[in-house]
Parts: C-alpha cells; structure tokens; sequence
C-alpha cells in the first residue's frame, strides 16, 4: 500500500502538481513497516525528511491493526488516511495539517505519529521528550525517532544519545541508513561507516539488520522493544535499506552520477516487497493471483483518490491535470495558529489594577523559587529541568532554591547539552501530559540551541496546522555587568521576538515576576521569561501570602506619567530609565513593556501616551545590532506617524558584545548615564 501511494506521489511531482520536494521512500519500505509492526497503539514514532513510509506504517497499523485484506476490499478508514496524508503532501486543505506541512511534516497524533521533520536530525530530541513523557506516566510505552544516515553525525543527535542513556528512556534511534546523504555516500562521510557502532559508546544496546527483510526487522525491533519495556533504557537499530531514487523527485541517483546503474539494479534485486511475496508464495499463504490482485487494487484506490482531489486541466492536453481550485486552503489561514488564541486563560485570576496582597521584604531571586515552588505545588504536571538546577542550593543563581527535596523527580538536572533538553523539553509540551520549565544558564546559549527554539519549538503549531498546544516556559538571564564576556551577556529579546510563536515577558520587579511567571505556566505558547543579573539579589517589596495571580497578556505598566516624551523600556532599565528622568528633569512618560513579542505588545497603552507626547525614545541596555527596539521603532512609524512630532530616538549598547575588562564591558551597555545623556540631548533639541 506504502509502495503504491510512493509511485503515486512520484507521478504527481513528475506532473509538477507537487509544490516543493517529493522526497520518496520508494525501496525503504521494508525497514519501516518491520519496524512498526512491533510496536504497540500507544507507543509513538517520528522521522525525518523522508518520512511517508514511517507515517503511513504507524497510521495504517492505526487504522487497520489487523492488517489490510487481501482482496482489496479496503476500510473506510484506510480511504480517509491515503486521502489525506496525500492531500497534505500536496499542499491541500483536507490534509493533516491543511496543507503547511506538505511533504516533509505529516504528523496524526491519534495514530502516534507526532511529526515527520525536515532538519537533519531535527527531530531526535524532540522524540525523546516522547519517550521521557512515556517513562514519567509509568506508562511501558517506548518512542521510535526515524533518522538517516546523514542524521547520525548531528550534533544534536549524538547529545540525545548520551542524554537518553543517562536517563534510561525508552526511545529506539532507527537509523535508515540508505547509503547516501543527498549524493554523499557514508563512507566518506564518516570514518566508521558502521553506523550502530556509535551506541555502545554512550552504553545503548545495539542492532544492525537488513532492512530490505521486513521479517528481519520486526525480530531485531521486536529484541529492542521488549528491552526498552523492562525499563533498560534506550536502543540503536541501524538498518541497511536504499532509496531507488535521487534525495528528491522522480530520477534515480544514476541520473546525476553518484550512483552507479549496476549498484542500484543490486539493491533493487533485493526489493522488500518481492522478498514478502516470495515467503508468502512459498509458504502457501496465497496465491500469485492474490497478490496480484491486492496491487490492482491499491492503485485503484489511489485511482479513486486521486479523483477527489485532481482535475482535467481546462484546456489541457489530454491526460493533464490540476488541483481542484476548492481543495486549496484559504489564504487567510496564513498566519492562523502561529500562537494560540489564550482562551486557557478563561476564569483566570487576572489583575486588574495593582497587586494589594500582603507583601514583605524580600530578594528577588527568592520570589522566583517561590513561585516556581508554588506551581509545582498546585500542578503536578509542572517539571524544572536545565543544567545544574539540582544543585548548588538552587542552580547557579539560586533560582529553583528548595524544589528538587521538595518535588522529588521533577527536577532534572541536564548535561551540558541545551540542543538536546530544551528539544527534549518541547517534545514533552506537544506531547501534552506535562508542563516543561527550562533553564537556559545564560542567555547567549540559546544560539546553541537555535534549531530546537526556533525551527522546532517556535514553528510547530503553526506548522501542524495550529491545533498543537506547546506549553513550554524558557527562563534564562541577561547577565550584562556580570564580568562574564562576550559569551555570556547578551539580551536575546530582539531576536526571538522577531521569531515567530514565542511569547516574551521581561519583569522589572518581583511582584511583576510572579504575576507574569504564572502568565506564562498558564499559556499554551511558549514562553521565553527574561531575568537580569541586576535584579537577582535586590531586596524588594513582594508578594508575602499569594503567588497565584496573573498579570493579564499583553498589558503594559505605565511606571511613571508624563506630557513631553514617551519613553518605552523593559527588565532592570525601567529602574534605570525612571532615574535619569528624575535626575535630568524631562516630564517624561516610562512605559514598562513587560510584553515584548509581536502578539502581545500593549499598543492601546503605546498609543494613548504618542498621542499625548508626540516624542518616542526606545531604551534597552544591550548591543545595537541584536536590537529588540529596531524592530519596535520601525513598527511605531507604521502605526503611529501622524502622531510623532520628531524621529523616535533610541539608548542601546554599542555594536560589540561586552567584553570580561570591567572599562570595556562597562563602556558597551547602556544605564542610567546613557539614558540622562539621551534625555539631555534631546532636551537640547
């Protein structure tokens, strides 16, 4: 069945009715549907790039346990899939994803298929998020994450490896190795081409199997599966398969010279399929006729789905088709799903107006474990993990003080290996049974990290369709005047609000902290929560008898009212900006963003206050061309302009990063001093 939607596909792209890369898995089919067979309804897969066999084995086990009959008398249900999984490859609406997937991201959560992945080893930590939720529900339950042979030298595949033995998942790493990485063979590619080697290096058990003999790979994943149940931990299997075609489209690999004709007639003498029907021959199980009659039949249902979904092309040559204009889906959907529509914050304790709880004195940084502590308290889906958080009496800063004796198994302390937990962590938010909290030490590793927070985490709603829920929370400092160099202090504000599906919020003081924290645990989005070094050990006024209230998304605070000069801040420059106002005397209005990303900025109260100042000055302590304010004035222009009675000044660092000499360092961020000069400056005007 695999194989005959494959050929359908490949004649689909060969039309050009295929938008973007039809990568087939014409020749691995074997491997996957082996594989598959030994899994259970509950246990969940995904795979990469080249994933329909992978998907399509999970989902038809899904919907026909039993198999498929073999006279072609096929189940509604088996219709329903081909259709769709076809229409999603095709760009369609009816697909799984309403087309935005295509051919590279098909995911069916109800089936266990949790997303197909297009960046090269993309989706290894993702799916041991699968396999950690698995584990923590104490469930037997295992996760299969399908990879290639390109995959297995990945930086964050390698750190899942280590990752997952440590913690003893239950993920089997299926690694299909087809030989070539795009026309790279794997020899070349790598000093030992024996790819299952890797494993006992990081203490994983090991398989390597023919996966052109489907037989052969059910036994090898069946050993895998039965040791991950007993709670061993994870498994490697390497399974030898290769693609008859090219990375991508209708031509074989010979076509562009890489490959051989006399190599691919050998591997295609072992062909999967021919090798079942030669057993099933043999054996008695049926008759040639039968089979026969069973490929007849798949591809007249593909026939038969293709009509629903194609067209003559009006005018045409004969045989010419296209897609029914009413299959496409609405551009309006565009931009739907990017993030939630924050209806999980109906019935929400939201403030209004000031918090008048009780308070006391009090450091910040001890708020922040307190209402860590207090979540965790009143969710026990809530789980902290991140390196070091388990120790030194509450990670480096002392943030999660007190939780790991508190909530025995839901802290974790990491590896240094941010790829492979901040993905672990968003595999566990789609998957929906727990909430993840990250720490990031610091704010500059989430370049480390930048696959899994913005190609992963920030894109998979939208990507599937919009229905995925991604309940993620990120905290990590801004350590700028901490001596810590150029490595470890910058404000990643600018960037990630210019990356879609995060949310940001930027406290400036410890009541703020707890409402805009409980914001973010409530949230479906992910959310990334911005700390500053400065604000750590400051005593302050906070919250002394509740912790559960939110601040409401995407509402400013103003700190300070004024008629001559709106002034937009965040994080420790809202104190900073309000001193150099009272000591250069401007009647300035401070604008506390608390909000920073796109969706849920506060511009009623931005605009209300342009109105009345007419003067715009945009102030943030980090470096210039990491700016979250370039984005933020050019927005202000478009919206606001016929209100602006001068062009919007900014206070940022200087173009370098800040260096460990104090003078340096202290010469490449932005306080109170730049803020006054700026405000004298303009003053002068």
């Amino acid at each position: 069945m695999i194989r005959s939607f494959e050929e359908r596909v490949l004649e689909l792209a060969r039309a050009g009715l295929i938008h973007g890369p039809a990568h087939s898995s014409i020749g691995q089919e074997g491997g996957a549907v082996g594989s598959v067979l030994a899994l259970g309804a509950g246990d969940t897969v995904n795979g990469s790039h080249r994933g329909h066999h992978q998907f399509l084995a999970k989902a038809l086990q899904h919907v026909a346990p039993k198999g498929l009959p073999l006279s072609g008398a096929f189940p509604e249900d088996v219709e329903a899939l081909l259709l769709r999984g076809l229409a999603e490859i095709s760009g369609l609406d009816r697909g799984f994803s309403h087309g935005r997937g295509g051919s590279m991201h098909l995911q069916w959560k109800e089936a266990g298929a949790i997303g197909t992945n297009a960046i090269v080893g993309g989706g290894v930590p993702p799916a041991a998020g699968s396999a950690w939720a698995h584990k923590q529900a104490g469930t037997d339950r295992v996760a299969v994450t399908y990879f290639g042979d390109g995959a297995v030298n990945i930086g964050s595949t390698l750190e899942t490896f280590n990752l997952a033995a440590a913690w003893k998942l239950p993920i089997c790493f299926f690694i299909e190795n087809n030989q070539y990485a795009v026309a790279t063979n794997v020899r070349e590619a790598t000093g030992e081409a024996r790819l299952s080697a890797r494993g006992p290096g990081f203490g994983i058990a090991s398989w390597r199997v023919d996966g052109m003999d489907p037989l052969a790979t059910y036994l090898a994943m069946a050993q895998a599966v039965r040791y991950m149940r007993e709670g061993h931990g994870p498994a490697i299997i390497e399974a030898d398969v290769y693609r008859y075609f090219h990375q991508n489209g209708p031509f074989p690999g010979s076509a562009f010279g890489y490959r051989t004709k006399a190599e691919e007639k050998e591997w295609r003498a072992r062909d999967p399929i021919a090798l079942v029907a030669k057993h099933i021959l043999r054996r008695g199980l049926a008759r040639q006729a039968d089979l026969d009659g069973f490929v007849k039949a798949a591809d007249a249902l593909m026939d038969e789905i293709g009509s629903v979904i194609f067209e003559p092309l009006p005018g045409g040559k004969p045989g010419e088709r296209r897609i029914k204009p009413g299959e496409w889906p609405d551009p309006a959907f565009v931009d739907v799903g990017v993030r939630g529509d924050l209806s999980e914050f109906d019935g929400a304790r939201v403030l209004a107006g000031e918090f008048s709880g009780g308070t006391e004195e009090g450091r910040f940084v001890d708020a922040i474990a307190s209402v860590m502590g207090r979540r965790m308290s009143t969710d026990g889906s809530v789980v902290v993990l991140g390196e070091d958080v388990h120790r030194l009496r509450g990670g480096t800063d002392g943030a999660t003080k007190g939780l790991k004796d508190e909530f025995p198994g839901r802290v974790l302390g990491t590896p240094i290996c941010e790829n492979a937990f901040v993905g672990l962590a968003g595999g566990v938010a789609v998957d929906g049974r727990y909430k993840p909290v990250v720490e990031f030490m610091y704010a500059d590793f989430m370049w480390v990290a930048a696959d899994q927070l913005f190609n992963q985490i920030g894109k998979v709603r939208h990507m599937f369709g919009g229905d995925d829920n991604v309940p993620l929370v990120l905290r990590t400092k801004v350590a700028m005047g901490a001596g810590y160099g150029s490595q470890h202090s910058m404000d990643p504000a600018g960037i990630v609000a210019t990356s879609p599906g995060w949310r940001i919020v930027a406290p400036s003081n410890a009541v703020d902290y707890i409402g805009l924290f409980n914001s973010a645990m409530r949230c479906n989005d992910p959310v990334l929560v911005l700390e500053h070094v400065d604000l750590y050990n400051r005593t302050e006024t906070v919250p002394s008898d509740d912790l559960d209230f939110c601040l409401p998304v995407g509402k400013a605070a103003v700190r300070r009212e004024g008629a001559a000069l709106t002034i937009l801040t965040y994080l420790v420059m809202t104190e900073y900006t309000i001193e150099a106002v009272d000591q250069v005397g401007v009647d300035a209005e401070v604008i506390d963003l608390r909000w920073l990303d796109r969706a849920s900025i506060d511009w009623d109260t931005i605009e209300k206050s342009i109105r009345k100042t007419g003067n715009v000055l945009i102030v943030e302590q980090g470096a210039s061309g990491t700016s979250y304010g370039g984005w933020l004035a050019d927005e202000i222009q478009r919206r606001f302009f016929d209100w602006l009675d001068a062009p919007i000044e900014r206070v940022t660092g200087s173009e370098a990063s800040p260096s460990i000499s104090k003078v340096l360092e202290r010469a490449s961020f932005a306080k109170a001093e730049e803020v006054a000069a700026k405000l004298t400056e303009i003053e002068g005007k």
